[in-house]
């Protein structure tokens, strides 16, 4: 997550500059075709080339809502694990208790048996996390060519590439007994079978009568609620923005820039032939501009992707970890994410 208040210059020629590159050799190859050629009897009218123009700008205007739509669910579904998650810690705080055994367990070993709970939720969230960014084909860093080369540059140098570091030194290893760890490897989706573990512990602790059945009940329902938010996360990050949309609109921009100097340079040429060369750096500009539109939409479609516009899930999995813990009474927790060149992960 980007959280600049305004990109900078610098900025947008990292993130679209080299694209100046083709559309200025493009431009000044149709200036120089109709300046030293009779090509310029080769004129495409302005008014059909405007009307083509309007309808690329609302493909592409729906095709970037459409991502934004993807983009700010995905951030609503990590903020109701988010909550989910406090309520799940502070249930387990409070409703776990010997009041309701006739022989009372001694209080270390009930705080134990919290601890062990609330550690497992966090090994869940950071789990959740990474199978989100498993990549898939329809992906930047995914694909081949140019297209995947970048992508995986700009995550290495503007993602999850920042926070490697950090993100490698926590280790979840911290939160699951190794032989649980173990028994969680033979299965696709841990994550779905953390939850299925949680559940099974709150069985075991109505057997201990250290709840009661209401008590159960609504530990339940916390654990339905984050299975219902996981399924939510996993059908944006399984589901791809229709093709139509995003692949249809790139073939369209690339149409729309091929005709543009056909247009707007024999515009310019009734000012004189010298104005010729003046119309490429206006070409270059509606070009440019274009282009900007169809990548902001592109690069925002994939919430879960590990590049600078994904949802922070990183600093989300460090605010409940750190929730948790405290709600435990641990002193000693880990910092929360802070961001790197103005990224949030």
């Amino acid at each position: 997550m980007i959280i600049f208040k305004n990109i900078t210059f610098r900025g947008l020629m990292g993130f679209a500059g080299h694209h100046l590159v083709w559309l200025t050799a493009w431009d000044l190859s149709v200036a120089a075709l109709y300046y030293y050629t009779e090509f310029r009897a080769f004129t495409i009218p302005w008014i059909p080339l405007s009307v083509i123009g309007t309808a690329v700008a609302f493909y592409v205007g729906f095709k970037n809502n459409q991502a934004y739509d993807r983009s700010w669910e995905a951030r609503k579904i990590w903020g109701a694990i988010v909550n989910s998650s406090r309520a799940w810690g502070t249930m387990v705080k409070h409703f776990v208790s010997s009041e309701f055994a006739e022989n009372s367990l001694p209080n270390d070993q009930v705080e134990k048996l919290k601890r062990r709970i609330i550690n497992r939720h966090i090994a869940w969230v950071y789990t959740l996390r990474s199978q989100l960014l498993t990549s898939t084909s329809w992906e930047h860093i995914t694909l081949r060519g140019h297209f995947g080369v970048y992508g995986r540059k700009m995550q290495r140098k503007f993602g999850l590439g920042l926070f490697e570091d950090e993100i490698t030194a926590h280790n979840i290893s911290n939160y699951l007994p190794e032989d649980e760890r173990k028994g969680y490897s033979k299965y696709a989706n841990i994550a779905t079978q953390i939850i299925d573990k949680q559940s099974g512990e709150l069985v075991a602790l109505k057997k201990l009568n250290l709840i009661d059945d209401f008590r159960h009940m609504e530990l339940q329902k916390i654990l339905t609620d984050l299975y219902i938010h996981q399924g939510m996360a996993e059908r944006i990050k399984k589901t791809p923005l229709p093709r139509q949309y995003a692949n249809v609109s790139f073939i369209f921009i690339c149409l729309f820039i091929f005709m543009l100097p056909f247009g707007m340079i024999s515009e310019f040429a009734r000012i004189g032939d010298w104005a010729i060369w003046l119309s490429v750096p206006f070409v270059v500009i509606v070009g440019w501009i274009y282009v900007i539109m169809e990548l902001v939409g592109d690069y925002s479609e994939n919430p879960f992707e590990g590049l600078a516009n994904d949802v922070p899930m990183f600093s989300l999995c460090r605010t409940i970890e750190i929730d948790l813990l405290q709600m435990m009474g641990e002193e000693k927790t880990p910092k929360p994410v802070e961001p790197k060149q103005g990224i949030l992960m």
